[in-house]
């Protein structure tokens, strides 16, 4: 099915060669988009401004879709806070900026879960983002995220800009990041899973206490949601995009040691952090302001994504 919204939309996605923005590139080329612009970091340093204003020189794109990220687990945040904040700031900073300044038509800012204060009610909702301050080991990368939502507010007031903000919940699927130093939970439980069983391993170790809650939502539905938002809205006001759902650590460690048919034992290292402690967003936004609801259920992605490790992994 074409999209005539998209025929002549020269579009520019940050971050478009990554786990989500391949998955936004491909949706995107499926409804109809004919001109789509993935610059590539040894190209183009998003941190300096002179790189981002030739990066829209040489593609003129009507509309951006920021994607790119400098992004991991809470081993990750914790080794390279300076690092998160600084270049996240940056690249949004200047990417907002030059978009002003040569008038792109639209804007859409990739937040994060990780902005929203440490304790918010749950289920969180968007007018809950200011209500303290982020949980302590994540929180340089999703304040500098968080600015993101300042700057297109800022610049939708003063100079008119159609900047939007979305809030996607902690993504996994096929193609995830599988590197233990960086990876996220589902992708490190299902690789220590396989490892221990190609190791005949009867153990298998994750941090904390198992008790904090999250939500999961598959990268594809976050790709839907964010085209949707695209294509669809224009205000001020951020949204979150979700699944809608929370589950413990401990229960997601177990559903995924049945899955990947790991026998094994699994043993809390109760002196790492947990984390938040509870995240399950409010989606209703996402729904009534352009018709977002996550269709891939938990199980059913988890099997897809361990599919997919297990044939490029050669884990077996």
């Amino acid at each position: 099915m074409k999209f005539k919204f998209w025929n002549d939309k020269r579009v520019l996605i940050t971050g478009g060669a990554g786990f989500l923005g391949r998955r936004v590139v491909e949706q995107l080329c499926l409804r109809g988009a004919r001109h789509i612009f993935v610059p590539r970091s040894k190209e183009f340093d998003l941190c300096k401004e002179a790189a981002v204003k030739s990066l829209y020189q040489k593609f003129q794109p009507d509309m951006v879709i920021h994607l790119a990220a400098v992004v991991g687990g809470i081993g990750a945040n914790q080794a390279n806070p300076g690092k998160f904040f600084y270049e996240n700031l940056m690249m949004g900073a200047h990417l907002i900026e030059g978009a002003r300044k040569i008038g792109i038509r639209k804007f859409v800012a990739i937040g994060t879960i990780c902005a929203y204060p440490k304790f918010t009610k749950v289920p969180f909702k968007e007018e809950d983002l200011w209500n303290g301050y982020p949980e302590e080991t994540n929180a340089p990368y999703g304040l500098a995220k968080k600015m993101l939502l300042v700057q297109s507010q800022a610049y939708r007031q003063q100079y008119g800009m159609n900047a939007i903000y979305l809030l996607p919940v902690n993504l996994y699927g096929p193609g995830d990041n599988f590197f233990l130093t960086t990876s996220h939970v589902i992708p490190a439980l299902i690789r220590k899973c396989s490892e221990a069983m190609k190791r005949n391993e009867d153990t298998i170790t994750v941090w904390g206490t198992g008790k904090p809650t999250r939500e999961f939502l598959y990268v594809e539905d976050a790709a839907r949601g964010i085209i949707l938002a695209a294509e669809r809205y224009d205000k001020s006001d951020p949204v979150n995009i979700g699944a809608g759902f929370e589950i413990s650590i401990r229960d997601l460690a177990q559903l995924i040691v049945r899955l990947t048919g790991f026998n094994g034992k699994i043993v809390w290292d109760k002196s790492k952090p947990d984390g938040q402690p509870r995240r399950c967003l409010d989606t209703s936004r996402a729904y009534r302001e352009f018709g977002f609801k996550a269709k891939v259920g938990l199980e059913d992605g988890l099997k897809k994504t361990i599919r997919w490790y297990r044939k490029n992994f050669n884990s077996f």
